[in-house]
């Protein structure tokens, strides 16, 4: 379908007038974003608002579901712990054991405000999901890294984390191949798969959504021509779809960066499972 679609706008993209530039694909534009008045600092843009704005409204939710809980949940309380439950059961117990409930805060936490990061692409006037910019799930794989080292070395020592981390039972030279492997993926690796997973999922959704909804735009609305309505309406349709399906991605990915946490805290406190 996309194929069909791009091979379309190549025969459509023509200007329409002298003074039309044709259609323009969307691209990294879309993740550049000016301060939000003259005068403001750099840093002060639309994604710092957003998740700023985000985090609040987490911690609004959560105070107001659980600030006076009652034992049969009802209205709010009920939909958060639903959230919980997930969470505790699906994320965090099989990292975790008998630590899960230790850790439930933070991990409900994590899960909670991704997710609304991420749904932020697909509010009207929003439009934009706040972790496809790598600084922010930067901050809390960091966090989470750091974390989960001052973890393992304050409870098993130095020595004893390090040696957690290689299997048992291998050939001699085995080793030689193994443990470079299992440091470079404890150390290096698994700090940039947490945060890289996320931001570029976010990233390219977001840029095939705006491809689409541009398509339809372009040839039902700013340049509508006969042979160019199919074409319109096929963005339209796709738009939807890919509307559908980014929402189901932007959850499935606010849990598995959830996961990721509960697996290396549970790493860090029990290194040899």
């Amino acid at each position: 379908m996309t194929i069909l679609i791009t091979s379309s706008l190549e025969s459509f993209t023509s200007p329409a007038s002298p003074t039309s530039p044709g259609f323009q694909a969307p691209g990294l534009e879309l993740f550049d974003f000016p301060p939000l008045w003259a005068g403001a600092p750099y840093w002060l843009t639309k994604p710092i608002l957003m998740a700023v704005l985000a985090a609040t409204l987490v911690c609004g939710v959560c105070w107001a579901a659980f600030a006076n809980p009652k034992v049969v949940p009802r209205g709010l309380q009920n939909v958060v712990e639903l959230g919980y439950v997930f969470v505790r059961d699906h994320a965090a117990r099989p990292f975790l054991g008998k630590d899960t409930d230790r850790w439930m805060g933070l991990l409900l936490s994590v899960f909670f405000l991704v997710w609304v990061w991420n749904l932020m692409g697909v509010v009207p006037l929003v439009q934009i999901p706040v972790s496809s910019f790598l600084a922010f799930p930067a901050v809390i794989a960091v966090s989470v890294y750091v974390l989960k080292i001052y973890l393992g070395v304050t409870r098993h020592g130095v020595v004893g984390y390090l040696r957690g981390l290689i299997p048992r039972g291998l050939p001699v030279l085995a080793y030689v191949l193994v443990i470079p492997l299992e440091l470079l993926s404890t150390f290096v690796n698994s700090l940039f798969a947490h945060m890289l997973r996320l931001a570029a999922n976010m990233f390219a959704g977001h840029l095939i959504l705006a491809f689409f909804s541009m398509v339809g735009f372009w040839f039902l609305f700013e340049e509508p021509t006969l042979p160019g309505v199919p074409v319109g309406v096929a963005g339209v349709l796709m738009a939807i779809v890919i509307t559908a399906l980014e929402m189901f991605v932007q959850f499935l990915q606010a849990f598995l960066f959830t996961l990721l946490t509960a697996m290396f805290i549970g790493t860090a406190l029990n290194p040899d499972h």
